[in-house]
């Protein structure tokens, strides 16, 4: 026989699954005898469930309508993927935004003040994505601890992985402003203390480091509002004039390789090795780093400024390699797109 708690916990769900249970289909079901069923539905109540019994043949209970919402218990975990998905369903577009907003108000009251805490903090925004961008699954500690920081306008440091799945290659310092879900990823919206610039960060690729920097007065995004600035960063598919920079090259990569990777942006396969993709950015170095981060062959079809761009970007790696570093402090070049008053690339 079950312990007394998780035969409750049964017993509530046999009661939600159907309108009325005869009392001896009950203690069929939970193998225990009518008597403690009776004794079970006593603890319900006290619980707060509005557990009545009805009278018939064989007699039974039912899980009657309350006046307010009983008690509910959820573990931490538990409490993270319900306020992430009623969040979600806030600004879902699907015309269950009010309800969703109620249900997470009803929820927080009977929440101890511990978990209460961590719902409030997370604050997202949604936009929607491209159909054919693919979902990548974000660690739920990770965006705690990027929503408190947020909330807690704390700075933040972290390792930042090139590639989902990857081994993190970089080490950034923000002071994080929005939490925002794209479709099926999770990006964070942050000025770069070192860059100097804003920046979009896939959740996915984060790992946190402890502690928190210093709390910061938060900057005014572009435009004012999350929602256009992320959905401008992430705009430049073929047919698109809204990039001011926009280039096209053959990569010496199957489609099938370049397509995960290509977000918002055109790949035509041209043969089993080869493929054509067109994409936009804010700015032509920008856009020849977007380019070459492809380990392959690149051909450059146009226009003229995308392949200035690269010998440009060919200059300072060369610069950044050579072993005096009086060439490489003093190796001048243009100017960055934060100078020329342009937002960069998003980060991928």
């Amino acid at each position: 026989m079950p312990n007394t708690s998780a035969r409750l916990l049964s017993l509530l769900s046999l009661l939600q699954a159907r309108r009325d249970w005869p009392g001896a289909l009950l203690a069929e079901r939970l193998d225990v005898s009518p008597r403690t069923v009776r004794r079970d539905v006593d603890r319900l109540r006290e619980l707060g469930y509005p557990v009545v019994a009805f009278k018939g043949p064989d007699g039974g209970y039912r899980l009657d309508a309350g006046a307010e919402l009983p008690p509910l218990l959820f573990d931490d975990d538990q409490a993270v993927a319900l306020a992430v998905a009623l969040r979600i369903a806030t600004t879902s577009g699907a015309g269950i935004e009010e309800s969703a907003a109620r249900a997470l108000t009803t929820v927080r009251q009977v929440m101890p003040a511990r978990l209460r805490h961590r719902i409030d903090v997370l604050q997202v925004t949604a936009v929607e994505r491209s159909p054919a961008e693919p979902a990548a699954q974000a660690d739920a500690g990770v965006l705690m601890a990027l929503a408190a920081a947020v909330h807690a306008r704390e700075e933040v440091r972290f390792d930042y992985a090139s590639a989902a799945g990857a081994a993190p290659t970089a080490r950034r310092r923000v002071q994080p402003h929005h939490l925002v879900t794209r479709g099926g990823r999770w990006y964070l919206v942050a000025w770069d203390l070192e860059r100097e610039d804003w920046r979009t960060f896939r959740a996915d690729r984060i790992t946190p480091r402890t502690p928190t920097g210093p709390r910061f007065t938060p900057r005014e995004l572009p435009g004012g509002d999350v929602a256009a600035f992320v959905t401008e960063r992430f705009r430049g598919a073929a047919g698109s004039g809204d990039w001011p920079c926009r280039g096209e090259v053959v990569l010496a990569l199957p489609a099938s390789a370049v397509t995960p990777w290509a977000h918002d942006a055109l790949v035509e396969e041209l043969g089993p090795d080869r493929c054509r993709l067109v994409l936009g950015s804010w700015s032509w170095a920008a856009l020849a780093a977007t380019v070459a981060r492809f380990d392959c062959g690149i051909e450059v079809v146009g226009p003229p400024e995308l392949r200035e761009a690269f010998r440009e970007l060919a200059r300072r790696c060369a610069a950044a390699a050579d072993d005096d570093p009086a060439t490489a402090a003093t190796d001048g070049g243009p100017a960055t797109p934060a100078e020329q008053g342009a937002p960069p690339a998003a980060g991928f």
